[in-house]
């Protein structure tokens, strides 16, 4: 049923009234043992994590299906971004440490939160925070940890697909580790990315709260064919290979 049936208020109205108690449980009773696990790290924190992102996305009604297989070990994986949604889609299916804006960090309980699941944070317009983060990512690479990024730059409107731009690139170029893109799509053949994206000047809590209210939908992470920086002419020839699987697999969806 579509969104501007008139039936739609009173169906979304329904959803809140069992979604929110979902929620409150997963974050309640599920999310103390999880932070336990956390705090003591390994395989399995990590086990944990993606359990606990895959209860999300269910809470949220977005049933999860896996194309293709995540690489093991220091790779970088790259992926289309659409919302916060995002994190927690890569996520279930595989740890990985993101980079995330500082100010994160000093938010209540989510920025202890995002610190433990290894995410690397970055000062905006702060060109010696930019190379601190290039540098650990490079030093994670080598040394065997999966690190994600979103080489857009930010969140689209679910119209189209951004540049990938290619200085994210240069951490696994000089790290000599894979390059393996990721497409996110939302709904049978992505038809749902401008409804899960960030409307104009809709703040996170405001997105949080429409989607918990949307309908069921499949959301899908297919892995690629993993790029090797040998294969192509440096990180310029990587961002335009990434960015062409990414496209052909929404295309194909």
């Amino acid at each position: 049923m579509s969104a501007t049936s008139p039936a739609e208020p009173l169906l979304r109205a329904l959803r809140y009234l069992y979604r929110l108690p979902m929620l409150a449980w997963h974050v309640l009773v599920h999310l103390p043992g999880v932070m336990v696990l956390m705090v003591r790290g390994g395989a399995p924190a990590h086990a944990a994590i993606r359990w606990w992102a895959r209860g999300l996305l269910r809470v949220f009604g977005m049933r999860v299906e896996r194309q293709g297989t995540p690489l093991a070990g220091g790779t970088l994986f790259v992926a289309n971004h659409i919302s916060w949604i995002d994190i927690i889609a890569l996520h279930s299916q595989h740890m990985m440490g993101f980079i995330a804006k500082s100010e994160i960090r000093g938010w209540p309980l989510v920025g202890w939160l995002t610190a433990q699941a290894e995410t690397i944070f970055l000062r905006r317009g702060n060109a010696d925070s930019l190379g601190q983060v290039m540098g650990e990512m490079r030093e994670r690479l080598r040394a065997g940890r999966a690190v994600a990024a979103f080489p857009e730059g930010g969140t689209r409107d679910g119209t189209a697909l951004g540049v990938f731009h290619a200085r994210i690139f240069t951490a696994a170029v000089e790290a000599d580790a894979p390059v393996q893109p990721v497409a996110l799509c939302y709904g049978t053949g992505c038809e749902a990315q401008p409804i899960v994206a960030f409307a104009p000047r809709e703040s996170f809590m405001a997105n949080f709260v429409r989607l918990l209210g949307e309908p069921a939908r499949p959301a899908r992470v297919c892995f690629l064919e993993p790029i090797l920086h040998t294969e192509h002419a440096g990180r310029r020839g990587i961002a335009h290979t990434a960015r062409e699987r990414v496209a052909q697999a929404m295309a194909a969806a």
